[in-house]
Protein backbone atom coordinates (compact mmCIF):
# COMPACT_ATOMS: atom_id res chain seq x y z
CA UNK A 1 0.00 0.00 0.00
CA UNK A 2 2.39 2.71 1.02
CA UNK A 3 4.77 1.26 -2.25
CA UNK A 4 1.41 2.07 -4.33
CA UNK A 5 0.89 5.97 -2.39
CA UNK A 6 4.64 6.70 -3.46
CA UNK A 7 3.81 5.71 -6.80
CA UNK A 8 0.76 7.82 -6.78
CA UNK A 9 2.40 10.73 -5.68
CA UNK A 10 5.53 10.38 -8.22
CA UNK A 11 3.06 9.86 -11.26
CA UNK A 12 1.25 13.31 -9.48
CA UNK A 13 4.79 15.09 -9.62
CA UNK A 14 4.99 13.61 -13.46
CA UNK A 15 1.66 15.57 -14.04
CA UNK A 16 2.02 18.83 -12.66
CA UNK A 17 5.69 19.03 -14.11
CA UNK A 18 4.64 17.92 -17.29
CA UNK A 19 0.85 17.83 -18.14
CA UNK A 20 0.68 21.01 -16.25
CA UNK A 21 3.54 22.89 -17.25
CA UNK A 22 3.60 22.48 -20.98
CA UNK A 23 3.72 26.42 -21.56
CA UNK A 24 6.05 28.42 -19.80
CA UNK A 25 6.00 32.28 -19.34
CA UNK A 26 8.30 35.14 -19.25
CA UNK A 27 5.86 36.95 -16.57
CA UNK A 28 6.60 34.14 -13.97
CA UNK A 29 8.38 36.38 -11.49
CA UNK A 30 12.62 35.78 -10.82
CA UNK A 31 12.41 33.40 -13.65
CA UNK A 32 14.65 34.04 -17.08
CA UNK A 33 11.96 33.54 -20.27
CA UNK A 34 12.09 29.69 -20.93
CA UNK A 35 13.10 29.14 -17.09
CA UNK A 36 10.74 26.96 -15.07
CA UNK A 37 10.76 27.96 -11.43
CA UNK A 38 10.70 25.18 -8.49
CA UNK A 39 10.15 27.27 -6.18
CA UNK A 40 7.02 27.80 -3.75
CA UNK A 41 7.67 31.62 -3.09
CA UNK A 42 6.81 32.11 -6.83
CA UNK A 43 3.49 30.72 -6.22
CA UNK A 44 2.80 32.81 -3.01
CA UNK A 45 4.16 35.88 -5.10
CA UNK A 46 1.60 34.73 -8.42
CA UNK A 47 -1.47 34.26 -5.66
CA UNK A 48 -1.05 37.81 -4.28
CA UNK A 49 -0.50 39.00 -8.11
CA UNK A 50 -3.51 36.73 -8.95
CA UNK A 51 -5.99 38.28 -6.11
CA UNK A 52 -5.83 41.83 -7.22
CA UNK A 53 -6.04 40.86 -11.01
CA UNK A 54 -9.63 38.48 -10.03
CA UNK A 55 -10.87 42.05 -9.36
CA UNK A 56 -12.43 44.14 -11.61
CA UNK A 57 -11.15 47.47 -11.78
CA UNK A 58 -13.47 50.14 -9.96
CA UNK A 59 -14.90 53.30 -12.06
CA UNK A 60 -15.35 56.02 -9.47
CA UNK A 61 -15.66 53.11 -6.46
CA UNK A 62 -17.99 50.82 -8.90
CA UNK A 63 -16.35 47.52 -9.76
CA UNK A 64 -16.86 47.45 -14.22
CA UNK A 65 -18.32 44.43 -15.21
CA UNK A 66 -19.32 45.85 -18.51
CA UNK A 67 -18.78 43.65 -22.15
CA UNK A 68 -15.13 45.51 -22.66
CA UNK A 69 -13.92 44.65 -19.39
CA UNK A 70 -15.08 41.32 -18.49
CA UNK A 71 -13.44 40.41 -22.09
CA UNK A 72 -10.06 42.08 -21.31
CA UNK A 73 -10.20 40.18 -18.17
CA UNK A 74 -10.75 36.68 -19.93
CA UNK A 75 -8.22 37.15 -22.53
CA UNK A 76 -5.83 38.06 -19.50
CA UNK A 77 -6.13 35.36 -17.61
CA UNK A 78 -3.94 33.01 -20.27
CA UNK A 79 -1.47 35.17 -18.58
CA UNK A 80 -2.09 33.48 -15.17
CA UNK A 81 -2.72 30.23 -16.08
CA UNK A 82 0.82 30.37 -18.04
CA UNK A 83 2.72 31.45 -14.65
CA UNK A 84 0.94 28.85 -12.88
CA UNK A 85 2.30 26.06 -15.54
CA UNK A 86 4.95 27.56 -15.80
CA UNK A 87 5.89 26.37 -12.08
CA UNK A 88 8.20 22.75 -11.23
CA UNK A 89 6.49 21.41 -8.48
CA UNK A 90 9.23 18.62 -8.09
CA UNK A 91 10.23 18.17 -4.98
CA UNK A 92 7.29 20.43 -3.20
CA UNK A 93 5.63 19.08 0.01
CA UNK A 94 2.43 17.62 -0.17
CA UNK A 95 0.74 20.88 1.58
CA UNK A 96 2.72 23.30 -1.45
CA UNK A 97 1.24 20.94 -3.80
CA UNK A 98 -2.40 21.43 -2.23
CA UNK A 99 -1.69 24.79 -2.33
CA UNK A 100 -0.67 24.58 -6.12
CA UNK A 101 -4.04 23.13 -6.53
CA UNK A 102 -5.64 25.96 -4.82
CA UNK A 103 -4.38 28.49 -6.90
CA UNK A 104 -5.47 26.22 -10.23
CA UNK A 105 -8.98 25.85 -8.99
CA UNK A 106 -9.85 29.89 -8.72
CA UNK A 107 -7.81 30.81 -11.82
CA UNK A 108 -10.58 27.70 -12.86
CA UNK A 109 -13.43 29.44 -11.27
CA UNK A 110 -12.50 32.51 -12.87
CA UNK A 111 -12.64 30.89 -16.36
CA UNK A 112 -16.04 29.20 -15.73
CA UNK A 113 -17.53 32.27 -14.88
CA UNK A 114 -16.66 33.89 -17.96
CA UNK A 115 -17.26 30.98 -20.11
CA UNK A 116 -20.26 29.67 -18.39
CA UNK A 117 -22.29 31.61 -15.79
CA UNK A 118 -21.76 35.16 -16.68
CA UNK A 119 -23.43 36.09 -13.76
CA UNK A 120 -22.76 40.24 -14.78
CA UNK A 121 -24.68 38.91 -17.69
CA UNK A 122 -27.46 36.53 -16.81
CA UNK A 123 -28.59 36.87 -12.68
CA UNK A 124 -30.04 40.24 -11.64
CA UNK A 125 -29.01 39.13 -7.88
CA UNK A 126 -25.54 39.94 -8.48
CA UNK A 127 -26.46 43.46 -8.79
CA UNK A 128 -27.45 42.91 -5.33
CA UNK A 129 -24.52 44.40 -2.69
CA UNK A 130 -25.52 45.63 0.15
CA UNK A 131 -25.98 43.05 2.94
CA UNK A 132 -27.09 43.59 6.57
CA UNK A 133 -26.16 40.29 8.80
CA UNK A 134 -22.79 38.27 8.31
CA UNK A 135 -22.77 35.01 6.36
CA UNK A 136 -21.64 31.78 8.06
CA UNK A 137 -19.23 31.01 5.45
CA UNK A 138 -16.01 32.37 4.85
CA UNK A 139 -16.86 34.02 2.09
CA UNK A 140 -20.59 34.96 1.26
CA UNK A 141 -22.36 32.05 -0.90
CA UNK A 142 -22.90 32.73 -4.48
CA UNK A 143 -21.81 35.21 -7.08
CA UNK A 144 -21.00 38.38 -4.79
CA UNK A 145 -20.00 41.74 -7.00
CA UNK A 146 -16.57 43.29 -5.67
CA UNK A 147 -17.19 46.26 -3.08
CA UNK A 148 -20.57 44.88 -1.44
CA UNK A 149 -21.34 46.36 1.69
CA UNK A 150 -21.23 43.95 4.52
CA UNK A 151 -23.07 46.40 7.63
CA UNK A 152 -21.89 43.88 9.84
CA UNK A 153 -18.87 44.97 9.61
CA UNK A 154 -20.02 48.27 10.69
CA UNK A 155 -20.02 48.90 14.33
CA UNK A 156 -23.20 51.05 15.63
CA UNK A 157 -23.10 53.71 17.05
CA UNK A 158 -20.93 55.08 14.23
CA UNK A 159 -18.02 57.10 14.53
CA UNK A 160 -17.67 60.40 11.88
CA UNK A 161 -15.21 58.86 10.18
CA UNK A 162 -16.94 55.42 9.84
CA UNK A 163 -20.58 57.06 9.08
CA UNK A 164 -18.50 59.10 6.00
CA UNK A 165 -16.70 55.95 4.89
CA UNK A 166 -20.43 54.04 4.77
CA UNK A 167 -21.95 56.67 3.52
CA UNK A 168 -19.47 57.12 0.54
CA UNK A 169 -20.23 53.57 0.12
CA UNK A 170 -23.80 53.43 -0.38
CA UNK A 171 -23.42 56.35 -2.89
CA UNK A 172 -21.50 53.91 -5.20
CA UNK A 173 -25.13 51.46 -5.38
CA UNK A 174 -26.94 54.12 -7.67
CA UNK A 175 -24.12 54.01 -10.64
CA UNK A 176 -23.68 49.81 -10.24
CA UNK A 177 -27.02 49.69 -10.86
CA UNK A 178 -27.54 52.19 -13.79
CA UNK A 179 -24.45 49.82 -15.13
CA UNK A 180 -26.40 46.64 -14.68
CA UNK A 181 -29.25 48.02 -17.06
CA UNK A 182 -26.28 47.70 -20.07
CA UNK A 183 -24.58 44.55 -18.71
CA UNK A 184 -27.79 41.97 -18.07
CA UNK A 185 -28.64 40.94 -21.34
CA UNK A 186 -29.33 37.08 -20.62
CA UNK A 187 -32.56 34.76 -20.96
CA UNK A 188 -32.52 33.03 -18.15
CA UNK A 189 -36.24 33.25 -17.23
CA UNK A 190 -35.95 31.78 -13.82
CA UNK A 191 -32.82 33.53 -12.90
CA UNK A 192 -34.29 36.84 -13.95
CA UNK A 193 -37.58 36.58 -11.74
CA UNK A 194 -36.47 35.46 -8.60
CA UNK A 195 -33.76 37.98 -8.73
CA UNK A 196 -36.29 40.79 -8.81
CA UNK A 197 -37.11 39.18 -5.20
CA UNK A 198 -33.14 39.61 -4.29
CA UNK A 199 -33.22 43.20 -5.55
CA UNK A 200 -36.97 44.03 -3.46
CA UNK A 201 -34.79 42.21 0.14
CA UNK A 202 -32.05 44.58 -0.87
CA UNK A 203 -34.68 47.69 -0.80
CA UNK A 204 -35.98 46.55 2.73
CA UNK A 205 -32.55 46.32 4.03
CA UNK A 206 -31.38 49.76 3.32
CA UNK A 207 -34.94 50.89 4.27
CA UNK A 208 -34.10 49.60 7.89
CA UNK A 209 -30.76 50.89 7.63
CA UNK A 210 -32.27 54.57 7.08
CA UNK A 211 -34.74 54.39 9.94
CA UNK A 212 -32.01 53.01 12.38
CA UNK A 213 -29.86 56.04 11.53
CA UNK A 214 -32.38 58.90 10.90
CA UNK A 215 -31.70 60.65 14.03
CA UNK A 216 -27.77 60.17 14.23
CA UNK A 217 -25.82 59.92 10.89
CA UNK A 218 -28.46 62.14 8.96
CA UNK A 219 -25.28 61.51 5.69
CA UNK A 220 -25.75 58.14 5.85
CA UNK A 221 -29.37 58.09 6.01
CA UNK A 222 -29.75 60.27 3.40
CA UNK A 223 -27.07 57.71 0.67
CA UNK A 224 -28.86 55.28 2.16
CA UNK A 225 -32.82 56.81 0.78
CA UNK A 226 -31.19 57.51 -2.28
CA UNK A 227 -29.91 53.58 -3.19
CA UNK A 228 -33.34 52.44 -1.91
CA UNK A 229 -34.56 54.90 -4.76
CA UNK A 230 -32.09 53.62 -7.18
CA UNK A 231 -32.66 49.88 -6.02
CA UNK A 232 -36.50 50.26 -6.45
CA UNK A 233 -36.03 51.72 -9.86
CA UNK A 234 -33.99 48.56 -10.74
CA UNK A 235 -36.41 46.45 -9.64
CA UNK A 236 -38.92 48.20 -11.63
CA UNK A 237 -37.20 48.11 -14.61
CA UNK A 238 -36.70 43.84 -14.03
CA UNK A 239 -40.30 43.79 -13.63
CA UNK A 240 -40.82 45.46 -16.92
CA UNK A 241 -37.97 43.11 -18.43
CA UNK A 242 -39.39 40.21 -17.32
CA UNK A 243 -41.75 38.87 -19.84
CA UNK A 244 -38.96 38.99 -22.06
CA UNK A 245 -36.47 36.60 -20.22
CA UNK A 246 -37.73 33.07 -20.99
CA UNK A 247 -34.54 30.95 -21.52
CA UNK A 248 -33.34 28.19 -19.26
CA UNK A 249 -31.56 29.23 -16.75
CA UNK A 250 -29.13 26.05 -15.70
CA UNK A 251 -25.97 25.13 -16.76
CA UNK A 252 -25.86 21.80 -18.16
CA UNK A 253 -24.78 18.28 -17.39
CA UNK A 254 -21.45 18.69 -18.90
CA UNK A 255 -20.47 22.01 -17.66
CA UNK A 256 -21.72 20.66 -14.14
CA UNK A 257 -19.25 18.12 -14.73
CA UNK A 258 -16.31 20.22 -15.52
CA UNK A 259 -17.47 22.49 -12.71
CA UNK A 260 -17.39 19.89 -9.96
CA UNK A 261 -14.00 18.44 -11.03
CA UNK A 262 -12.12 21.44 -12.22
CA UNK A 263 -13.21 24.31 -10.01
CA UNK A 264 -14.97 22.17 -6.78
CA UNK A 265 -12.47 19.72 -6.80
CA UNK A 266 -14.99 17.09 -6.30
CA UNK A 267 -14.19 13.37 -7.65
CA UNK A 268 -17.74 12.80 -8.88
CA UNK A 269 -19.80 13.43 -11.90
CA UNK A 270 -23.51 15.10 -12.03
CA UNK A 271 -25.02 11.27 -12.49
CA UNK A 272 -23.03 10.36 -9.31
CA UNK A 273 -24.24 12.80 -7.33
CA UNK A 274 -28.26 12.11 -8.31
CA UNK A 275 -27.17 8.37 -7.30
CA UNK A 276 -25.69 9.32 -3.98
CA UNK A 277 -28.55 11.83 -3.37
CA UNK A 278 -31.45 9.60 -3.85
CA UNK A 279 -29.51 7.00 -2.13
CA UNK A 280 -29.59 9.22 1.23
CA UNK A 281 -32.30 10.23 0.94
CA UNK A 282 -33.85 6.97 0.80
CA UNK A 283 -31.79 5.73 3.38
CA UNK A 284 -32.70 9.06 5.86
CA UNK A 285 -36.64 8.59 5.23
CA UNK A 286 -36.08 4.74 6.22
CA UNK A 287 -33.80 5.65 8.96
CA UNK A 288 -36.74 8.28 10.46
CA UNK A 289 -39.73 5.56 9.73
CA UNK A 290 -37.57 3.35 12.21
CA UNK A 291 -37.06 5.93 14.76
CA UNK A 292 -40.34 6.67 14.88
CA UNK A 293 -41.21 3.56 15.36
CA UNK A 294 -38.89 2.60 18.28
CA UNK A 295 -40.20 6.14 20.23
CA UNK A 296 -43.90 5.58 19.48
CA UNK A 297 -44.60 5.21 22.97
CA UNK A 298 -42.60 8.61 23.47
CA UNK A 299 -44.30 11.90 23.95
CA UNK A 300 -43.89 14.03 20.97
CA UNK A 301 -41.61 16.98 21.60
CA UNK A 302 -43.12 19.95 22.17
CA UNK A 303 -41.97 23.54 20.62
CA UNK A 304 -40.75 26.38 22.49
CA UNK A 305 -43.52 28.28 23.57
CA UNK A 306 -41.84 31.95 24.73
CA UNK A 307 -39.06 33.96 24.99
CA UNK A 308 -38.26 33.01 28.69
CA UNK A 309 -37.80 29.21 27.87
CA UNK A 310 -36.15 29.91 24.20
CA UNK A 311 -32.98 31.62 26.32
CA UNK A 312 -32.67 29.76 28.57
CA UNK A 313 -33.07 26.18 26.82
CA UNK A 314 -30.33 27.52 24.30
CA UNK A 315 -27.98 28.98 26.36
CA UNK A 316 -28.44 25.30 28.19
CA UNK A 317 -27.73 23.79 24.90
CA UNK A 318 -24.30 25.58 24.45
CA UNK A 319 -23.39 24.84 27.85
CA UNK A 320 -24.18 20.77 27.42
CA UNK A 321 -22.89 20.70 23.76
CA UNK A 322 -19.46 22.05 24.99
CA UNK A 323 -19.43 20.64 28.02
CA UNK A 324 -19.41 17.44 26.04
CA UNK A 325 -17.29 18.11 23.08
CA UNK A 326 -14.45 18.51 26.14
CA UNK A 327 -15.23 16.07 28.30
CA UNK A 328 -15.58 12.98 25.53
CA UNK A 329 -12.12 14.33 24.12
CA UNK A 330 -14.17 14.60 20.70
CA UNK A 331 -11.86 17.84 19.56
CA UNK A 332 -9.64 20.39 21.78
CA UNK A 333 -11.77 23.26 22.57
CA UNK A 334 -10.62 26.42 22.26
CA UNK A 335 -11.94 29.83 24.26
CA UNK A 336 -13.61 31.89 21.61
CA UNK A 337 -15.76 28.64 20.43
CA UNK A 338 -18.48 28.99 23.46
CA UNK A 339 -18.92 32.87 22.93
CA UNK A 340 -18.69 32.40 18.74
CA UNK A 341 -22.36 30.09 19.50
CA UNK A 342 -23.64 32.55 22.40
CA UNK A 343 -23.61 35.10 19.73
CA UNK A 344 -25.85 33.83 17.39
CA UNK A 345 -28.56 32.46 19.28
CA UNK A 346 -31.10 34.97 18.05
CA UNK A 347 -34.23 34.93 19.99
CA UNK A 348 -37.92 34.20 20.66
CA UNK A 349 -40.21 34.37 17.25
CA UNK A 350 -44.17 33.81 18.18
CA UNK A 351 -45.44 30.97 15.86
CA UNK A 352 -48.01 33.70 14.15
CA UNK A 353 -47.74 31.81 11.20
CA UNK A 354 -45.88 28.69 10.30
CA UNK A 355 -41.98 28.40 11.25
CA UNK A 356 -39.42 27.93 8.55
CA UNK A 357 -37.65 24.13 8.39
CA UNK A 358 -34.81 25.13 10.74
CA UNK A 359 -36.87 26.69 13.23
CA UNK A 360 -39.22 23.66 13.19
CA UNK A 361 -35.90 21.29 14.19
CA UNK A 362 -34.58 24.12 16.37
CA UNK A 363 -37.37 24.93 18.27
CA UNK A 364 -37.79 21.14 19.28
CA UNK A 365 -34.60 20.80 20.28
CA UNK A 366 -31.88 23.78 20.04
CA UNK A 367 -29.22 21.23 20.73
CA UNK A 368 -29.20 19.78 17.35
CA UNK A 369 -28.39 22.88 14.84
CA UNK A 370 -25.39 23.74 17.15
CA UNK A 371 -23.50 20.83 15.69
CA UNK A 372 -24.07 22.64 12.04
CA UNK A 373 -23.22 25.43 13.62
CA UNK A 374 -19.60 24.44 13.53
CA UNK A 375 -19.70 27.42 10.65
CA UNK A 376 -19.24 29.57 13.98
CA UNK A 377 -16.06 27.82 15.11
CA UNK A 378 -14.31 27.65 11.39
CA UNK A 379 -14.63 31.45 11.67
CA UNK A 380 -14.06 32.37 15.02
CA UNK A 381 -10.57 30.16 14.32
CA UNK A 382 -9.74 32.51 11.42
CA UNK A 383 -10.15 35.33 13.05
CA UNK A 384 -8.06 33.82 16.60
CA UNK A 385 -5.45 31.17 14.55
CA UNK A 386 -5.32 32.79 10.88
CA UNK A 387 -3.31 29.59 8.99
CA UNK A 388 0.14 30.40 8.53
CA UNK A 389 -0.09 28.86 5.30
CA UNK A 390 -0.14 32.83 3.16
CA UNK A 391 -2.55 30.90 0.52
CA UNK A 392 -5.24 29.59 3.36
CA UNK A 393 -5.09 31.99 4.99
CA UNK A 394 -8.31 34.18 3.80
CA UNK A 395 -11.80 32.45 2.47
CA UNK A 396 -11.37 31.00 -1.00
CA UNK A 397 -12.49 32.22 -3.92
CA UNK A 398 -16.07 30.56 -5.72
CA UNK A 399 -16.88 28.85 -2.58
CA UNK A 400 -14.92 26.52 -3.53
CA UNK A 401 -14.85 25.59 0.70
CA UNK A 402 -18.14 24.57 0.38
CA UNK A 403 -17.23 20.57 0.83
CA UNK A 404 -15.36 21.63 3.93
CA UNK A 405 -17.59 23.91 5.68
CA UNK A 406 -21.38 22.99 4.74
CA UNK A 407 -20.24 19.37 4.03
CA UNK A 408 -18.48 19.17 7.11
CA UNK A 409 -20.93 20.58 9.46
CA UNK A 410 -23.92 18.27 7.84
CA UNK A 411 -21.37 15.64 8.81
CA UNK A 412 -20.89 16.80 12.29
CA UNK A 413 -24.85 16.00 12.68
CA UNK A 414 -24.65 12.88 12.64
CA UNK A 415 -21.21 12.21 13.54
CA UNK A 416 -22.49 13.68 17.36
CA UNK A 417 -25.36 11.43 17.93
CA UNK A 418 -22.88 8.39 16.84
CA UNK A 419 -20.68 9.78 19.56
CA UNK A 420 -23.62 9.51 21.92
CA UNK A 421 -24.46 13.28 22.19
CA UNK A 422 -28.42 12.96 22.12
CA UNK A 423 -28.81 10.47 23.56
CA UNK A 424 -30.95 11.75 26.81
CA UNK A 425 -32.74 13.78 24.37
CA UNK A 426 -35.80 11.79 23.71
CA UNK A 427 -36.71 11.94 19.63
CA UNK A 428 -34.07 13.87 18.95
CA UNK A 429 -32.41 11.33 16.55
CA UNK A 430 -35.55 11.47 14.46
CA UNK A 431 -34.50 15.54 13.88
CA UNK A 432 -31.06 14.29 12.84
CA UNK A 433 -32.50 11.61 9.88
CA UNK A 434 -35.41 14.94 8.72
CA UNK A 435 -31.98 17.17 8.91
CA UNK A 436 -30.81 14.51 5.95
CA UNK A 437 -33.67 14.09 3.80
CA UNK A 438 -33.97 17.74 3.86
CA UNK A 439 -30.58 18.45 2.22
CA UNK A 440 -30.72 15.49 0.09
CA UNK A 441 -34.27 16.62 -1.73
CA UNK A 442 -33.04 19.96 -2.18
CA UNK A 443 -29.76 18.76 -3.64
CA UNK A 444 -31.88 16.77 -6.12
CA UNK A 445 -33.45 20.30 -7.11
CA UNK A 446 -30.32 22.08 -7.21
CA UNK A 447 -29.12 19.35 -10.21
CA UNK A 448 -32.11 18.89 -12.10
CA UNK A 449 -32.36 23.00 -11.81
CA UNK A 450 -28.52 23.06 -13.22
CA UNK A 451 -29.62 19.85 -15.93
CA UNK A 452 -32.97 22.10 -17.09
CA UNK A 453 -35.25 19.25 -16.14
CA UNK A 454 -36.52 21.38 -13.27
CA UNK A 455 -38.31 24.87 -12.94
CA UNK A 456 -37.43 26.23 -9.95
CA UNK A 457 -40.90 26.27 -8.86
CA UNK A 458 -40.54 22.33 -10.06
CA UNK A 459 -37.51 22.23 -7.08
CA UNK A 460 -39.34 23.80 -4.64
CA UNK A 461 -42.01 21.59 -4.69
CA UNK A 462 -40.00 18.85 -5.11
CA UNK A 463 -38.09 19.64 -2.27
CA UNK A 464 -40.67 20.04 -0.02
CA UNK A 465 -42.24 17.12 -0.78
CA UNK A 466 -39.72 15.01 -0.51
CA UNK A 467 -38.73 16.48 3.38
CA UNK A 468 -40.74 14.74 6.25
CA UNK A 469 -43.46 16.07 8.38
CA UNK A 470 -43.95 18.75 5.81
CA UNK A 471 -41.65 21.60 7.29
CA UNK A 472 -40.32 22.75 3.95
CA UNK A 473 -43.44 24.39 3.09
CA UNK A 474 -43.61 25.12 -0.65
CA UNK A 475 -45.02 28.95 -0.48
CA UNK A 476 -41.84 29.57 2.87
CA UNK A 477 -39.09 31.71 2.55
CA UNK A 478 -36.67 29.39 2.89
CA UNK A 479 -37.20 26.53 -0.12
CA UNK A 480 -37.17 29.72 -2.14
CA UNK A 481 -33.79 30.97 -1.07
CA UNK A 482 -32.26 27.59 -1.46
CA UNK A 483 -33.17 26.80 -4.40
CA UNK A 484 -32.24 30.51 -5.75
CA UNK A 485 -28.52 30.14 -4.31
CA UNK A 486 -28.06 26.98 -5.97
CA UNK A 487 -29.64 27.82 -9.30
CA UNK A 488 -26.61 30.70 -9.16
CA UNK A 489 -24.24 28.61 -7.51
CA UNK A 490 -23.72 25.22 -9.48
CA UNK A 491 -22.55 22.57 -6.88
CA UNK A 492 -23.60 24.52 -3.50
CA UNK A 493 -26.65 22.54 -2.75
CA UNK A 494 -24.90 19.12 -2.89
CA UNK A 495 -22.15 20.08 -1.11
CA UNK A 496 -23.55 19.12 2.06
CA UNK A 497 -24.06 15.70 1.37
CA UNK A 498 -20.86 15.38 -0.64
CA UNK A 499 -18.84 16.91 1.78
CA UNK A 500 -20.21 14.80 4.46
CA UNK A 501 -19.64 11.45 1.95
CA UNK A 502 -15.89 12.76 1.46
CA UNK A 503 -15.35 12.88 5.00
CA UNK A 504 -16.62 9.68 6.26
CA UNK A 505 -14.27 8.12 3.18
CA UNK A 506 -11.70 10.69 5.09
CA UNK A 507 -12.05 9.68 8.43
CA UNK A 508 -12.29 5.85 7.36
CA UNK A 509 -8.92 5.75 5.65
CA UNK A 510 -7.32 7.78 7.59
CA UNK A 511 -8.32 5.47 10.71
CA UNK A 512 -7.52 2.45 8.86
CA UNK A 513 -3.95 4.08 8.42
CA UNK A 514 -3.32 4.82 11.75
CA UNK A 515 -4.66 1.52 13.32
CA UNK A 516 -4.98 1.27 17.16
CA UNK A 517 -3.18 4.73 17.88
CA UNK A 518 -6.28 6.42 16.18
CA UNK A 519 -8.35 8.97 18.01
CA UNK A 520 -10.87 11.29 17.33
CA UNK A 521 -9.51 14.11 19.05
CA UNK A 522 -6.16 13.45 17.19
CA UNK A 523 -8.29 13.50 14.20
CA UNK A 524 -10.10 16.25 14.05
CA UNK A 525 -7.41 18.44 15.73
CA UNK A 526 -5.34 17.85 12.76
CA UNK A 527 -8.31 18.51 10.33
CA UNK A 528 -8.94 21.44 11.39
CA UNK A 529 -5.42 22.45 11.29
CA UNK A 530 -5.55 21.52 7.04
CA UNK A 531 -7.61 24.88 7.02
CA UNK A 532 -11.08 25.78 5.06
CA UNK A 533 -10.07 23.73 1.64
CA UNK A 534 -11.69 21.41 -0.82
CA UNK A 535 -12.14 18.11 0.74
CA UNK A 536 -10.48 16.30 -1.56
CA UNK A 537 -7.50 17.68 -0.61
CA UNK A 538 -7.88 18.14 3.07
CA UNK A 539 -7.99 14.24 2.21
CA UNK A 540 -4.69 14.47 0.52
CA UNK A 541 -2.88 16.00 3.16
CA UNK A 542 -4.10 14.11 5.77
CA UNK A 543 -3.21 10.38 4.38
CA UNK A 544 -1.03 11.85 1.46
CA UNK A 545 -3.32 10.02 -0.66
CA UNK A 546 -3.18 12.21 -4.04
CA UNK A 547 -5.57 9.77 -6.65
CA UNK A 548 -8.98 11.26 -6.87
CA UNK A 549 -6.57 14.69 -7.31
CA UNK A 550 -4.69 13.03 -10.03
CA UNK A 551 -7.95 11.36 -11.49
CA UNK A 552 -9.38 15.22 -12.00
CA UNK A 553 -6.05 17.06 -13.39
CA UNK A 554 -6.03 14.29 -16.18
CA UNK A 555 -9.36 15.62 -17.11
CA UNK A 556 -8.79 19.97 -16.65
CA UNK A 557 -9.14 20.78 -20.16
CA UNK A 558 -8.10 24.18 -18.56
CA UNK A 559 -4.37 23.44 -19.31
CA UNK A 560 -2.66 25.89 -21.13
CA UNK A 561 -0.81 24.62 -23.92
Amino acid sequence: MERARATARLLFAGLIAIGLGCSTSSDSRNVAPGARSGRYADLVSLFNDWRLFEQPRMVDGVPDYSVAAMAMQHARLADYRNRLTALDTTGWTTPQQVDYNIVRAEMNGLDFNHRVLKPWARNPAFYVSFYPSRSDQPAREGTVPAGAIELWEWSFPLTPDRANELAARLRTIPGFLTQARRNLTGNAGDLWNYGIGSVADQSAALAALSARVAATNPNVDSAAQQARIATDQFRQWLEQQAPSRTGPSGIGVENYNWYLRNVQLVPYTWANEEVLMRRELDRSRAALKLEEDRNRNLPQQVPIADANDYTKRFNNAVTEYMAFLRDHKVLTVRDYMDPALRARMGSFSPPTKPREFFDEVSYRDPIIMLTHDYHWFDLARMDAEPHPDPIRTHALLYNTFVTRTEGFATAMEEMMMHEGFIDSHPRSRELIFILIAERAARALGDLHLQSNDFTMQQAKQFASDWTPRGWLRVDGGTVSGEQHLYLQQPAYGTSYIIGKIQFDELLNERARQLGDSYSTLAFMDHFNSVGLIPMSLIRWEMTGNPDQIIAMTRTDSSRVH
